[in-house]
């Protein structure tokens, strides 16, 4: 096999076996930690322009079926495993994961310490990487890492170009596409919503003239802050219709009720992450990936309040509004991959707009 390099901006390097494509790119390196659902890693919007390394140590053995895509066209950077299954063995295999990779144009490096470079991340934080073929000059490519900025119109990138529907015969929502994963439309077509999916950039009068009973804002990639058009017009919408935020959603929600978010050290990737309601004590095992959070010094003062606690930091998990039909949450409940602890939440958004209706 090739020998392919993972190159940091630390001046840190990998050496280990080439697989996928046989191209060279960079990103920021992050690691996430679910056992199983690399299909719907690698598919997830949210991870545009990022480098993953899984820490799982064998990764593709049960290949890439037709079902467990979370987008059409993958935007992730690049893969780093342990080890990669070239036999996988299930009834709805396809193909290999490497096969995949070549071609989608998305090279991967294995046989490399993934434990290592996990323990580094979590060190020093997420870093800007890039996957290499062959031999290279190490320092000019850390050089050339270091005076490197990555992208910040992600968003912009992987929300759709236009309006489409969805059909339904329920209530009608607006699902605002900032880097959507399909699972999150698949739930709201089992509760029979029917729902129209805008680019991230859609005004709140183009919203509102589709008549929408809810709104969705979706996760996404990157910074909230570097979307100020989603964050005005989410503003605009507040009040005016019952809202639902993931991920992504939730930080813009946040920032347009005057909070603040930072960026964390590493991030919390992965389909093992506990999360506490504070509301009914519960706790829920969820499915998250994101790389920033809301400020819990910054609700001080604002109409919103924390609704959810991440248990491993104490980081905000969710928020609701104090006045208005809305509320948020940073992980996953539609999974994909992950447990369906709390997929409930979808149900409590057609309630919340039913209650909304009466009210009315």
């Amino acid at each position: 096999m090739t020998k392919r390099l993972l190159i940091l901006e630390d001046g840190t390097f990998f050496e280990g076996k080439a697989f996928g494509a046989s191209v060279e790119k960079t990103g920021e390196v992050v690691f996430n930690t679910g056992m199983t659902g690399y299909q719907e890693i690698l598919t997830d919007p949210s991870y545009c322009d990022q480098i993953v390394c899984l820490t799982y140590p064998l990764i593709g053995n049960y290949g890439i079926n037709r079902d467990d895509f979370e987008s059409i066209k993958p935007s992730v950077h690049g893969l780093i495993v342990k080890e990669a299954c070239d036999t996988p063995s299930n009834f709805r295999s396809q193909m290999t994961l490497h096969k995949y990779l070549e071609i989608n144009q998305i090279p991967g490096i294995m046989g490399i310490d993934t434990r290592k470079l996990t323990r580094l991340i979590r060190s020093h934080g997420t870093m800007k990487g890039r996957l290499c073929n062959g031999d290279v000059d190490v320092h000019a490519i850390v050089e050339e890492l270091k005076n490197t900025s990555l992208m910040t119109d992600q968003v912009s990138r992987v929300s759709t170009k236009s309006t489409y529907s969805s059909p339904g015969k329920k209530e009608r929502i607006v699902l605002m596409d900032f880097g959507m994963k399909h699972g999150i439309l698949r739930e709201l077509n089992d509760r029979g919503c029917d729902v129209r999916v805008v680019p991230y950039n859609t005004t709140a009068e183009e919203i509102l003239n589709l008549k929408p009973d809810g709104i969705m804002l979706s996760n996404g990639p990157g910074d909230p802050k570097d979307v100020p058009v989603a964050i005005d017009t989410v503003r605009t919408l507040l009040g005016k219709v019952p809202l639902f935020g993931i991920c992504l959603g939730h930080q813009l929600f946040a920032l347009a009720c005057g909070a603040d978010t930072i960026r964390l050290k590493f991030g919390h990737r992965g389909s093992n992450h506990p999360v506490k309601n504070l509301e009914t004590k519960e706790v829920y095992i969820t499915s998250q990936n994101h790389g920033y959070t809301v400020d819990l010094a910054s609700l001080e003062g604002k109409p919103i309040h924390m609704t959810h606690i991440a248990v491993n930091d104490g980081t905000c998990e969710g928020l609701r509004h104090d006045e208005f039909p809305a509320f948020t949450v940073q992980y996953h409940p539609e999974a994909s991959p992950g447990p369906e602890d709390a997929n409930l939440l979808f149900d409590q958004f057609i309630e919340m707009i039913r209650e909304n209706k009466k009210q009315k």
